[in-house]
């Protein structure tokens, strides 16, 4: 298994372990936010699995620390770049996927399942065409595969609650009512993502799954909030036109100042989830589809803020934090 230490990665491999399957799990020797993941951490944090470790983007360590000579039946990659800025989406979404499907042919490994993403199906960013680009090549393997695509994560709708304990208002843009998602919990898309490696109705097959329940904007998550901290809701909207002028200036700037590229493109990022939904794509209108975007699982966004506002969970965001 590939990307193990991030949050997808480690309910995963919990999955795994859960369902009787012998895991391992190919890590750096350092990993997590600003590498603070020693062996000794990670040993802690994937119980039940083998840690063997290396460098993902050397063809020469895949081959030797990951594989070995040993026999592996299949292959799970929940590899993300961190930042989705184009050299690291290209280098991590793309080339590093790469590599472990080449070695994982050699070593006659027969299946793959891939953690993907929903937004790929709007490619605009370039972490979405470094997927899409390995998702082409998977299909292509001649191997069994299955790409799942999840919709959006609770993590990354739960930035704001220690700002409305302090007081201060949810921002929305727009009105709040621009996007909808049907957020998915790290354990359930891990159940999901398991069961693909035995269930034959989820081969061969791109599976976009959200989570259980209607679709949320981002004003009804505003809303909610409010609600468990038994306050009156109070919203403050920023203009995407706001967006659109960050992202022009850090872009003219970014020509001549690298740095502020990487940037400009994190900018495009935000105004991309502040823009469009996560929900399955109808090529033929355009539009995004609540009704046909698949559920799973049993944990809503509401109740996962229930936990978070009682301080009975926590998120770590990381590199995604918007807000």
């Amino acid at each position: 298994m590939l990307g193990a230490t991030g949050t997808i990665g480690r309910a995963t491999a919990r999955a795994l372990v859960a369902d009787g399957h012998e895991v391992v799990c190919f890590l750096r020797p350092r990993a997590g936010i600003g590498q603070a993941l020693d062996p000794n951490a990670m040993a802690n944090l994937l119980p039940g699995a083998v840690l063997r470790f290396g460098d993902v983007t050397d063809p020469a360590s895949l081959a030797r620390d990951a594989f070995g000579g040993d026999r592996f039946d299949a292959l799970v990659t929940c590899l993300a770049s961190r930042t989705g800025a184009p050299r690291d989406a290209w280098a991590i979404d793309h080339r590093a996927n790469s590599l472990a499907l080449a070695a994982a042919r050699d070593h006659g490994v027969g299946q793959v399942v891939l953690l993907s993403a929903i937004c790929v199906q709007k490619p605009l960013l370039a972490f979405q065409k470094a997927k899409l680009a390995f998702e082409a090549e998977l299909m292509a393997s001649g191997l069994t595969w299955s790409i799942v695509r999840p919709t959006a994560f609770f993590k990354s709708l739960s930035g704001q609650v220690e700002r409305l304990r302090a007081g201060k208002p949810f921002l929305v843009f727009g009105d709040g009512q621009l996007t909808a998602c049907k957020p998915i919990s790290d354990d359930d898309l891990a159940r999901f993502i398991a069961e693909c490696l035995t269930d034959p109705s989820r081969h061969n097959r791109i599976l976009p799954i959200g989570g259980p329940g209607e679709a949320i904007t981002p004003r009804q998550q505003g809303e909610e909030l409010f609600r468990l901290l038994g306050r009156a809701p109070r919203f403050r909207q920023v203009p995407v036109a706001l967006l659109d002028a960050i992202i022009w200036g850090l872009g003219t700037l970014g020509r001549a100042v690298p740095s502020l590229a990487d940037k400009a493109e994190l900018a495009r990022i935000g105004r991309y989830y502040a823009t469009e939904s996560m929900l399955v794509l109808d090529p033929a209108t355009g539009r995004y589809d609540a009704q046909a975007t698949p559920s799973t699982g049993t944990e809503t966004l509401f109740d996962f803020y229930a936990r978070l506002v009682a301080r009975e969970a926590a998120v770590d965001r990381g590199d995604h934090a918007v807000f």
